[in-house]
């Protein structure tokens, strides 16, 4: 029999390991079986052929153990005698700053799996998702591990590509902790966090079940049914449950909650009853032990059984209440288990008890945008989700510019004094001597042509189809006083659109002509008061611009475009005789027509000649007179009432005056500058006198005034090519903005105040936080700053090759970030008020990136690539973000990204459908409302936060194609919209709804 006596001090061995060892456990027979012994051999007996197993250290034996003395080997010692080297050590690893990471389990011996720390974090780099793989170890405390054998066994540490280490608590997930094991202070301990936890394999289902360790449920307020949540209640906690209905208690905002409730009214008094009797009930009613006044007379209560309220760490102090008498004996909680029902922010809970009361997060949102799914991550605390539309509507105050770029006859002169023009979707007024404009929006799509009615009080405009019932080609009589519709007719009648429309002469305008843009150009003719089709027919013409009634005869119509010049003769019984003027296979493009006072036709083509025709004895047409006028082509005509014939040169930016009653004799002529643009149209500022004022509006959406005896006056700037760079002033009601046509251009409420001609066509525009300066990026990748005072240019800076499609400063302005169409993110440092720029970092990507946001403490930066993507960017590290559960708490300086969880609403939205994507959206500056932008030209103004597809919004359609940007001015009392192709410029006043 075996003799246990207490070992000697005297007696021990030296240890050579540093860690700490188990109990003894027998060695291997072998030096070549390295394999850690079964659980058969550690309950074996000691047999005399195994070799004696090393004895314990001195710290490993407690006061009052015992140890068997076996006899000492004279061999010496070996590393082969610790059985530290024979125990496989198991480490949790968790990615840096990423709080809700799973965590990687590595089993390893040191010198067999792993020789180094290099190779373990070769190892790392594999398993775990980093931007520049493994380089370096933390423990939970932030300390560095240099060598393998500083980790222990069954700790948790942290890895990361940057020497940075993001404190945070790791091991988090769905707003329940992961049970992993640690020792001392770098978590939670094993036994405490295995017994109370709910296990991942033990989770409950959603909406309760029969769970034995857990359940989720639904918890309200009894005195106030609006605060309700969802929990994770843990039905094996040792807790009791009084003390967890406080802990309800607490997050419903309820001081002292002793009761609960089904909705059937039946109370709720154990965790048995919530496992067992009342495992189908998903909601709950909590209430106080405070009884409110008896019902009925003769009926009264028990008195209230009141508990003191306790303190949370994670909350502030609450005064306590007198504890009362029956629940002195009860249990007190425990001071080392305090309630933490929310996890702090950046801090690690290094407790051996944890929640045992859980708030169930909002669920991620999960969009599919462009066929692909993309999940968003709610912050713990945001505004609160209001689905009802916006007390604030959209009402169109200014346009800005004119429409010359792609489009012809579209300039005239009210009897008021106004010019009538069209933008976009909106028939614009323009007083020029009250400096105010009225606005007809009548129109979903853009319109395409327009004519003034010969009493010059109505007036007809075609739009073009667009996508939807309501968006269908039509014609529309509306009148120029009142602003209201008259007459609609056209609808489903026309393909493509309405290219051409024209007002009957001698019978006072009753009929309409209307010429479809589809591939048969079916010109059709109207009597618009009653909308009675009076016949139609195919003129089968691939370029038909331009069609217009006889002045001396209602039935009789011409249509011109290219190789084509046709009379057509409507009879009586509806139908047309065909008569054309130029004979195919003709090329020349006839662009204008006019007549004389006896009916002589006058044309003009893009050959720069005008052409008349006569008719002779038997009614057929010739040419009487034909000669050259301008190089190249001639895109308007005006015939005065004194016979003086107006020409306008498209190419040549000549004004010419022709005198009809001496075979056309040229009068004079003159010619616009360069950065006014060509001709497109031409009409008398007083029509009916011969002073000789004209209004001309160019290919370059300008409209000027003059005459041909003095120079012309730029009246009315705009943008001509794709308007991309819109950017507001910090605390100004003014905006910028920079197109393709290379022009930089300063407004101030309805006024140009300058416009900067540069040498890159810019997509981009940001304004310095200051107010001094403006900077544009470019379609080549130059960075042009302006003064923003003056206009004058500052600076311009090569950086790359690609167009720089975002730019945007910090809130502090000493950092400019610029995203490019190449994926790439360049810093710039900046100084001396936006004045002085140096190139400071490169972050390096693959997507093309279309917006950009900072965060407010300039450490991050937001990005939406081409494809919808959000992305993330860490400023002092220098590399993307992967972890977007790690950035979802990150407030940002603006919000001008398209995608996200606060945002989310504007794409999954049940009110409309879809079929559109998202181009532009902005957050207002007091963080209440959100503008978007689609691909079919719908604005719509939401509520921020905007994460329901529940969300109501109120909507204005103005363009027809893609909104390129859409901003609040800093007040949010007006905002700033742009179209890209149409380079249409609108501001709108908010005004209540």
């Amino acid at each position: 029999m075996s003799r246990r006596v207490t070992r000697p001090r005297q007696n021990l061995r030296p240890q050579v390991a540093a860690e700490p060892a188990p109990a003894p456990e027998p060695v291997p027979t072998t030096e070549q079986d390295q394999q850690p012994p079964s659980d058969d051999e550690k309950s074996s007996e000691w047999r005399p052929s195994r070799p004696a197993s090393p004895p314990q250290r001195q710290d490993d034996i407690s006061e009052g153990s015992e140890a068997t003395v076996r006899p000492v080997r004279p061999e010496p010692t070996s590393r082969y005698a610790n059985l530290n080297y024979w125990k496989a050590r198991r480490v949790t690893f968790y990615r840096n700053g990423d709080p809700f990471h799973p965590g990687v389990e590595f089993r390893f011996k040191l010198g067999r799996d792993l020789v180094s720390m290099d190779a373990l974090l070769d190892r790392l780099s594999e398993r775990l998702e980093l931007p520049r793989g493994a380089r370096f170890i933390f423990g939970m405390d932030g300390d560095r591990k240099y060598r393998l054998e500083e980790l222990e066994d069954g700790a948790s540490y942290v890895v990361s590509s940057y020497k940075t280490f993001k404190a945070a608590s790791y091991g988090k997930k769905n707003g329940m902790w992961y049970g992993g094991t640690a020792t001392g202070t770098s978590g939670w301990s094993r036994a405490g966090t295995r017994k109370q936890s709910v296990a991942e394999s033990d989770a409950p289902p959603p909406g309760g079940g029969k769970s034995t360790s857990g359940r989720v449920i639904r918890i309200i307020n009894n005195m106030d049914h609006s605060i309700q949540c969802r929990v994770l209640l843990n039905l094996r906690t040792t807790q009791p449950f009084e003390e967890v209905l406080e802990d309800l208690g607490q997050v419903l905002k309820m001081s002292g909650a002793k009761r609960m409730y089904t909705i059937t009214g039946q109370e709720v008094r154990s965790f048995s009853q919530l496992r067992n009797e009342f495992a189908d009930v998903e909601t709950f009613y909590l209430g106080t032990a405070i009884v409110p006044s008896a019902l009925s007379p003769g009926i009264s209560a028990p008195l209230p059984i009141e508990s003191p309220i306790r303190r949370s760490r994670s909350r502030g102090n609450v005064a306590a209440v007198p504890v009362s008498d029956d629940t002195r004996g009860r249990r007190a909680r425990s001071k080392s288990r305090p309630r933490v029902l929310y996890a702090p922010e950046g801090e690690i809970i290094r407790n051996s008890d944890y929640t045992l009361l859980e708030v169930l997060k909002e669920e991620p949102i999960r969009v599919t945008i462009r066929g692909l799914r993309r999940t968003f991550y709610p912050p713990i605390h945001h505004a609160p989700i209001d689905n009802t539309p916006p007390e604030k509507k959209m009402q169109l105050e200014w346009v800005y510019g004119y429409r010359g770029a792609d489009s012809r006859r579209n300039l005239w002169v009210l009897p008021t004094g106004e010019l009538l023009y069209y933008v976009a979707a909106v028939a614009v007024m323009y007083d020029r001597d009250e400096e105010s404009q009225r606005h007809y929006i009548g129109h979903t799509e853009d319109i395409q042509c327009m004519e003034l009615h010969p009493s010059r009080e109505l007036v007809a405009s075609g739009q073009r189809a667009g996508r939807g019932r309501r968006a269908q080609a039509h014609v529309r009589i509306w009148s120029t006083d009142t602003l209201q519709t008259l007459h609609v007719f056209g609808m489903a009648e026309f393909e493509a659109g309405v290219s051409a429309v024209a007002f009957s002469q001698l019978n006072g305008g009753s009929y309409v002509l209307a010429v479809d843009a589809g591939r048969e150009s079916i010109l059709s003719v109207w009597q618009w008061q009653w909308g009675h089709l009076l016949g139609k027919v195919a003129t089968l013409q691939e370029e038909l611009t331009g069609a217009a009634f006889h002045p001396l005869d209602d039935n009789l119509l011409i249509t011109h475009g290219k190789g084509h010049l046709a009379f057509w003769n409507r009879r009586k019984d509806g139908f047309f005789e065909r008569t054309d003027i130029i004979k195919p296979p003709a090329r020349t493009q006839v662009t204008a027509l006019q007549f004389e006072q006896d009916g002589d036709v006058v044309t003009a083509d893009s050959d720069g000649f005008i052409t008349i025709y006569s008719v002779d004895s038997d009614g057929a047409y010739f040419v009487r007179m034909e000669f050259e006028a301008h190089i190249k082509g001639i895109s308007s005509l005006v015939m005065l009432s004194e016979g003086t014939l107006i020409s306008g040169g498209e190419k040549d930016r000549k004004i010419a005056a022709w005198d009809s009653l001496q075979n056309y004799k040229r009068i004079t002529e003159t010619k616009l500058p360069e950065s006014a643009g060509g001709i497109r149209s031409i009409y008398p500022q007083r029509p009916g006198r011969n002073d000789g004022n004209l209004y001309i509006g160019t290919t370059k959406n300008n409209i000027m005034e003059g005459s041909l005896q003095r120079r012309f006056n730029q009246v009315i700037f705009g943008h001509h090519k794709h308007l991309m760079g819109v950017a507001v002033h910090p605390d100004d009601e003014m905006f910028a903005t920079a197109g393709h046509d290379k022009n930089i251009a300063l407004w101030k409420g309805h006024k140009l105040i300058f416009a900067t001609q540069v040498g890159y066509e810019c997509v981009s525009l940001a304004w310095h936080p200051g107010g001094g300066a403006l900077a544009a990026g470019s379609t080549e990748g130059h960075l042009v700053i302006l003064n923003a005072e003056a206009g004058a240019h500052v600076a311009t800076l090569r950086v790359c090759g690609s167009p720089l499609n975002c730019l945007q400063y910090n809130s502090a302005g000493d950092l400019l970030a610029i995203g490019s169409q190449n994926g790439s993110i360049y810093l710039f440092r900046v100084s001396r008020d936006g004045f002085s720029y140096k190139k400071s970092n490169k972050i390096r990507g693959a997507q093309p990136l279309v917006q950009l946001d900072w965060s407010l403490d300039g450490s991050y930066l937001q990005t939406v690539t081409a494809d919808y993507d959000l992305s993330f960017w860490d400023i002092k590290a220098l590399s993307p973000e992967k972890s977007p559960i790690a950035m979802k708490d990150v407030k940002w300086f603006t919000y001008n990204s398209t995608v996200g969880f606060l945002v989310s609403g504007m794409w999954n939205n049940r009110f409309y459908p879809m079929t559109s994507l998202i181009t532009t959206a902005s957050r207002s500056s007091a963080h209440d409302l959100l503008i978007s932008g689609d691909s079919d030209g719908y604005l719509r103004l939401f509520r921020y936060p905007c994460a329901s597809p529940k969300a109501e919004y109120n909507e204005a359609k103005v363009y027809s194609g893609s909104v390129y940007s859409a901003r609040f001015l800093f007040n949010d009392r007006c905002m700033v919209t742009s179209g890209g192709s149409d380079a249409s410029l609108m501001l709108w006043e908010l005004v209540d709804d």
